[in-house]
Order: C-alpha cells, then sequence, then structure tokens
C-alpha cells in the first residue's frame, strides 16, 4: 500500500509541477511535449530519430536529463497524456484536425510509457510490446500455416539442395555490380520523385545526400535534417539486388521518408506552427505510419508491372544485367511477400527466449528464403530494433487498405495518401 501511495503520489506531483496556471491549451501542451520526448531521448541512444526544433529546447532536455529519473520521466509522460486527451474526441467521423493533433499527441505518450517502461527492465510479450509503442496489435501465425506458401514458393525455382540456397543462387543473377551501384541508384531515385511530382508538391528547396555505408543492421536509412533535406545512407555489406533501387529509392526518398517528413516539416510545423512534429520518436506509432506509407509508396508510384517495366528497360541495361529473367524474378518477389508475417512469429519467439540465435536464423532461412549472412543481418535488426519490425508490412498493408478504399482512380488514391503523409495520422485513423 506504501509503495503504491508513493507512485500516486510522484503521478499527483509530477502533474502539479507541469500543470500551467492559466488555462491549458494543445500549443502549451506541445512545448511540454518536445521538451520530455528530447529529455528521454538523452536517456537512450536512438529514441530520437529526428529533430529539427529549436536548439535552446534541446539544450534545456540535455541540461536536465540527468536529474530525471525513469520514474519521474514515466510520472511527466502520465500527467501529459491526461491533459492531451481533455482537448480529444472519441475518434468518430467529422472529428477536426485539433481533435487528431490532441489523439496523436496522447497516442505518441502512451509509446514513451511503454518505452519508458522497457527501459526500466519490464519484460512485454511481442505483442504488447508492439501495441504498446506503435498502436496495433499484430497477429502471430503458426509457423505451420506458411508452409504452403513455402512448397509455392520452392516450385518457382525447382532444383536440387536447399530450398534457400536455390532461390539464393537463383537471385544472385540480379546483384548490381558495386561499381554500377551510383548510376542505378540515381535513375531509380530520379524516376521515383518524377512519379511522385506529378501527383504531390514537395517543398521548394528540398533535398537529400545520398552515401554508401556498412556495418549496420538495415538496408538502407533515411537521416531527416530539417530544412526539407535528408541524409540517406545504403548500407552494401550484403550484394544490392537489382529491384532494391527502386524500393530504397521511394522508401528512403520519394513519395517515402524524405516527402513524408518534409511535408510534415511545411504542412504542420511551418504552416501551423504545431511544434511537435519537430520530433520524431522512433518508438511510436508515427513510425507504423512512416514505414508503412514509404512501402505502399513503392507500389502507389509503380502500380501493376511499371516496376517490372522500368527495371527493365533503364535499370537493368545500366547495370549489366539480361532482363530475359525479371518477369520471373517480380513474380517470386511477389509471392515471398506472402511470408512477412512468419518474420514476426520468429522474432517473437526468440525475443522472449523459446528459441536461441541459431534456431531464429533457421526459420528465418526456411521462412524467408535468405541465405545466413542474409539470416544474421535480418536477426541483428530484431536484436537492435525488435517488434519495429512489424511496421514494414503490417503498416504496408494497412496503409494500402486506407489508400484503395477511395476507388481505383490514381489521382484519389494519391490525394488518399498525401493526407496520410501531411496529416496527424494514427493507425487508427487507417
Amino acid at each position: 500500500m506504501q509503495k503504491l501511495f508513493g507512485s500516486v503520489l510522484v503521478l499527483l506531483l509530477a502533474g502539479c509541477a507541469t500543470m500551467p496556471a492559466k488555462r491549458d491549451s494543445l500549443d502549451a501542451i506541445a512545448q511540454d511535449y518536445l521538451l520530455l520526448q528530447l529529455t528521454i531521448g538523452e536517456k537512450e541512444t536512438g529514441y530520437i530519430d529526428a529533430y529539427y526544433g529549436p536548439a535552446k529546447v534541446q539544450e534545456q532536455a540535455r541540461s536536465e536529463a540527468a536529474g530525471q529519473s525513469l520514474p519521474l520521466l514515466e510520472a511527466r509522460v502520465a500527467a501529459l497524456t491526461i491533459r492531451a486527451r481533455e482537448f480529444a474526441d472519441d475518434g468518430v467521423e467529422g472529428d477536426t484536425l485539433e481533435e487528431r493533433r490532441a489523439r496523436f499527441l496522447a497516442a505518441q505518450m502512451v509509446a514513451a510509457r511503454t518505452r519508458l517502461r522497457m527501459m526500466r527492465g519490464e519484460k512485454l510479450s511481442f505483442v504488447d510490446e508492439a501495441e504498446g509503442l506503435f498502436g496495433v496489435r499484430p497477429e502471430l501465425r503458426d509457423l505451420s500455416t506458411f508452409d504452403p506458401v513455402v512448397a509455392r514458393i520452392e516450385k518457382l525455382v525447382p532444383g536440387e539442395g536447399a530450398p534457400w540456397q536455390r532461390i539464393d543462387d537463383y537471385q544472385k543473377q540480379f546483384n548490381v555490380p558495386k561499381e554500377k551501384l551510383a548510376p542505378v541508384f540515381d535513375a531509380a531515385i530520379a524516376e521515383c520523385k518524377r512519379r511522385t511530382l506529378r501527383h504531390l508538391d514537395m517543398p521548394t528547396g528540398e533535398s537529400f545526400d545520398l552515401g554508401y555505408v556498412t556495418d549496420k543492421p538495415w538496408s538502407g536509412y533515411n537521416y531527416y535534417k530539417g530544412g526539407y533535406h535528408s541524409r540517406i545512407e545504403i548500407n552494401t555489406d550484403l550484394p544490392t539486388r537489382l529491384d532494391r533501387a527502386v524500393d530504397l529509392g521511394c522508401h528512403e526518398g520519394y513519395p517515402g521518408h524524405h516527402a513524408f517528413n518534409a511535408l510534415l516539416e511545411q504542412k504542420l510545423v511551418g504552416e501551423r506552427g504545431w511544434i511537435e512534429f519537430s520530433v520524431y520518436p522512433l518508438y511510436s506509432p508515427q513510425s507504423l505510419i512512416a514505414e508503412g506509407s514509404a512501402n505502399h509508396g513503392i507500389e502507389l508510384a509503380f502500380p501493376g508491372n511499371e516496376q517490372l517495366g522500368f527495371e527493365s528497360e533503364v535499370l537493368a541495361p545500366l547495370a549489366g544485367i539480361p532482363a530475359d529473367e525479371l518477369a520471373t524474378y517480380a513474380r517470386l518477389r511477389e509471392a515471398m511477400r506472402d511470408l512477412g508475417p512468419a518474420r514476426y512469429t520468429i522474432a517473437s519467439q526468440y525475443l522472449a527466449g523459446d528459441i536461441d540465435a541459431e534456431a531464429a536464423k533457421g526459420l528465418l532461412q526456411r521462412y524467408q528464403f535468405v541465405s545466413p549472412e542474409r539470416a544474421a543481418q535480418s536477426l541483428e535488426f530484431i536484436d537492435t530494433y525488435r517488434s519495429y519490425i512489424i511496421n514494414y508490412g503490417l503498416g504496408r498493408d494497412m496503409v494500402r487498405r486506407s489508400v484503395e478504399a477511395v476507388g481505383p482512380s490514381q489521382d484519389a488514391r494519391w490525394a488518399r495518401m498525401i493526407e496520410i503523409l501531411s496529416e496527424p495520422t494514427l493507425p487508427s485513423d487507417l
């Protein structure tokens, strides 16, 4: 009872300490949110993915962080959540952007509190963690339910030996030589941008730098710097296959992360003064929107067989790769998408300690058709980012359903995508 009373007292004191004397407002809550998120970011490297707000707020967070314990930060988060919810509606049709702004702030705070619990050592199940951080509860299917998909994929590349080996050997013919990476990626990014700008007006002066790196757990990363500028890095630890040029060009660039962040800065920070969008906490519902829209953006920019056509006519010649097998390769990639959710189940078992690293890598080889090297990289990503992996597949599916719900018109679908990218969107809004 004494422990419970102490916890409640901390929450009450935190609420009193942060509650302004004058009438509360979303702008005041946003200011406190900004400082609080940056202070939490001082406790965990990588918690803040991007920040381009006032330097003085970041300096304040750095100076105050040492005196802020994790329990105190959690109490501040709880108090701020209550304040934000006072301005939110129940999410029914007809809500205003201001009400959606309040719901966004509250949802981001739920994620912050979940992450603080994890930082304090609390063990959450995979689905509880995903729901707490990203606002959705993924379904974990038994791996045996993927066996018919595995059998169907194996038939696409017949032969002897382990299925992952056959498919990996087949895919090697589409590896882009390192000396060809720059022209291939330059052409792919230019086409992704051209197709995106047909439908979406980017801010004047937007740009990004592109670099090639090694020793990373991811294949590509966008570091948004503010001022409509990004630094995009491509990991070349493992050979880069031809289709990854379009995938990463759209995902990291247009209409993916670079466009998403630039539109948020322009529409919400610049035009509305909603300063909370100048900080991006990685472990939050914002990431499901970011990764889901970036992945669906590939399909939106290259509908139907248009990616195959562009790769055959432009990228394959640039890379010095014969184009005659690209149609089969495209069918193989499409079939392997159905195995995406198997990764959630494998990650859940691994993170819970039900299987060890070697067993996890073996299952990744079987259910993702990857080499030992790619399985090891995939597991390194899971070690680093845990349930974040749901944002790519589940997020893409949720964004796709929302975009395609407006009908078959490409113009209407792009209009819906722009709404998702430039408004305070939560997974529940999809």
